[in-house]
């Protein structure tokens, strides 16, 4: 069983509906006695990294959410959600995040180093690449494109967390992860076939009970 945490800042619907698809047993809630029970966490985000980390703690879920990484079952944050797994953000002055990752979360500068400008955020389809090609979380998925919305991006200080990434001026880390701690930055529940391949990954992850490098 997956459990969708529910703080008020994430994509449920579309989650929801994303597993319901894949056939697999989810529940929603926002109680920790509840997701204690789960054998896998998804962590949805929407919005800003302050306000989030401030919720989760305001809800206990903080500290729940780190004790849940050393249990060894697995954790998928998305977006915002994956942001979160890191040490820090720099949005809106400097926020610590759950610090799951090696890593820290800076707004896109919108200026390439040539002085050229470039849209800000990231938003729309891009091309993944594979990183970690025999990632578990990419079993089986085909080389494609993935949609993204952000205007802050990881900039993770250990290379053995990058699975797959995709260029936005520069290396935009898309898939992340060590152990049973995962993320995406994109949208899976959004990517179609890549997407949804992602996603029902995470699923087989789940049932094995074990984390995702082994």
């Amino acid at each position: 069983m997956i459990g969708i945490v529910d703080y008020g800042m994430g994509n449920l619907h579309s989650v929801s509906k994303a597993l319901e698809r894949l056939q697999l047993d989810y529940v929603l809630t926002d109680q920790i006695d509840e997701l204690e029970k789960m054998d896998g966490l998804v962590l949805p985000g929407v919005g800003a990294f302050p306000d989030a980390m401030k919720t989760l703690d305001q809800m206990g879920l903080s500290d729940f959410l780190r004790r849940w990484a050393t249990s060894g079952k697995p954790l998928l944050g998305i977006c915002l959600g994956m942001q979160l797994l890191f040490e820090e953000s720099t949005e809106h002055g400097q926020t610590e995040g759950l610090k799951l990752l090696p890593g820290r979360v800076e707004r896109f500068s919108g200026v390439t180093s040539e002085g050229q400008s470039y849209k800000v955020p990231h938003m729309g389809w891009n091309q993944l690449r594979f990183d970690q090609p025999e990632h578990p979380l990419l079993k089986n998925v085909e080389v494609g494109h993935v949609y993204f919305v952000h205007s802050y991006v990881v900039k993770h200080d250990d290379e053995d967390v990058l699975i797959a990434s995709s260029e936005y001026d520069g290396v935009v880390p898309a898939v992340v992860g060590r152990e049973n701690v995962l993320g995406t930055q994109f949208h899976p529940e959004k990517s179609s076939d890549v997407g949804m391949s992602i996603l029902r990954n995470f699923g087989e992850l789940v049932e094995k009970g074990g984390k995702a490098n082994e």
